[in-house]
């Protein structure tokens, strides 16, 4: 059997207000809540709550033989219980189905696994807590920030326990190898790696609705036959992309709504093709090979590399001056919830996308999802508020160090 596993990311970032030099120390209203209300309640509107229905008409249309995962980032869950609750309440209806996997994550959309290993552990565990209390079930299903994975990155994820990690299936990292197949990353025991086919799942992602494609308009039946020609043996097919690809990225008059409505029929017309969840997938299946990852790979841009994120001296700087502050922060007191809380939000790898300086079409794309003029502005309203945090973790934990010294005043 040919196993196709749709996978949906579903995040929706705090944005920052626009923090001035002005703001440091006068205030600490760092988030922007009425545009990420705003922002939040339109994708609502126009991908969670119809593409969530369409889901749950194919699961019922097929009596359950059309299945899909997500992960939906700890951030996303936040604004869903705080803005739009109807919103949570279908991704239950959802997994009530049995039909759903959902996968974790780090809490923050954080690229914490590159920086802090504690942290990583700590946001997952945040994370695998919030999953199984709304949807029911404990995850075994990892996937990493933008699918960043690297050795450390894997052996983190099965030291957690964790059964399956998700993966890019960029050729700097297969080399002639397919992305077919199940993989165990390099170093691990027992991890599965399932990766995605980019060309495949960017066929609908980002090419959809673009009218100098040679392949455009796309029809389902069209996309079917490509799944159905895959060479045989390449028995897995991992359609990754963000959820709102559906209605926000690409708009219900590009015909992506009905196109995903027909897909499932087209697709289970070949009785050799069913769908699975990524559990599911790589629990039919043995390991093809050990899969060497040395370097850092995403599904981020061209490069598929961590570039969208540290290939700049701002972004770079700005990641420095955020991890800096871990150990302060891991050593405040519990009292301190709040500010813990605030630097966490501060991880969420979408700040450092927005400073990004790329150009041609992965600038362009930088560009579409960033609420700033220029990726200058974003820096400075990042690096304000950082300093403006800096201050407070410094001011909360000098209660502390008199505490440990007898009542003596320290400096």
């Amino acid at each position: 059997m040919r196993d196709v596993v749709f996978y949906f990311q579903v995040h929706q970032p705090f944005r920052l207000r626009r923090y001035s030099f002005f703001d440091i120390g006068a205030h600490e209203r760092y988030f922007d809540d009425a545009e990420n209300a705003r922002i939040v309640r339109r994708v609502a509107e126009k991908c969670y709550l119809p593409m969530n229905a369409l889901i749950g008409e194919l699961i019922e249309r097929h009596g359950g033989r059309f299945r899909c995962s997500y992960s939906i980032s700890g951030c996303a869950l936040e604004q869903f219980e705080t803005w739009v609750p109807e919103v949570l309440t279908s991704f239950r209806a959802l997994a009530a189905t049995g039909c759903v996997e959902f996968l974790c994550e780090t809490s923050m959309h954080s690229l914490a696994a590159l920086f802090d290993a504690d942290e990583f552990r700590e946001q997952v565990a945040e994370q695998k807590a919030r999953v199984e209390r709304h949807f029911g079930r404990a995850p075994t299903t990892f996937r990493n920030t933008e699918l960043v994975i690297d050795e450390r990155v894997a052996a983190l994820v099965e030291e957690l326990g964790f059964d399956v990690l998700l993966g890019e299936g960029a050729e700097v990292l297969l080399g002639t190898r397919s992305p077919h197949l199940v993989w165990r990353p390099g170093g691990c025991k027992r991890l599965k790696l399932l990766l995605r086919d980019y060309e495949l799942s960017d066929d609908i992602a980002f090419r959809f609705s673009n009218r100098t494609w040679n392949e455009w308009p796309l029809p389902a039946e069209r996309f079917a036959r490509w799944v159905h020609e895959l060479p045989a043996g390449e028995d897995f097919v991992g359609l990754f992309m963000d959820y709102e690809t559906f209605g926000e990225h690409q708009w219900a008059d590009t015909g992506i709504f009905k196109f995903m409505e027909r897909l499932p029929d087209e697709l289970l017309a070949d009785p050799r093709v069913r769908f699975a969840t990524p559990a599911e997938a790589a629990a039919a299946r043995t390991v093809a090979g050990e899969l060497p990852i040395p370097r850092a790979v995403s599904w981020a841009d061209a490069e598929r590399d961590l570039s969208a994120w540290l290939g700049n001296p701002m972004q770079r700087a700005a990641s420095e001056a955020l991890w800096s502050l871990a150990p302060a922060v891991r050593k405040m007191p519990a009292t301190e919830a709040d500010l813990r809380q605030r630097w966490r939000r501060l991880s969420t790898s979408d700040h450092l996308y927005y400073m990004s300086t790329k150009f041609f079409s992965d600038g362009d794309v930088h560009k579409y999802f960033s609420p700033y003029a220029s990726p200058h502005d974003a820096f400075v309203a990042f690096m304000n508020v950082i300093d403006d945090l800096a201050r407070r973790i410094e001011s909360a934990a000098r209660p502390v160090r008199r505490a440990r010294n007898g009542g003596r005043k320290l400096g």
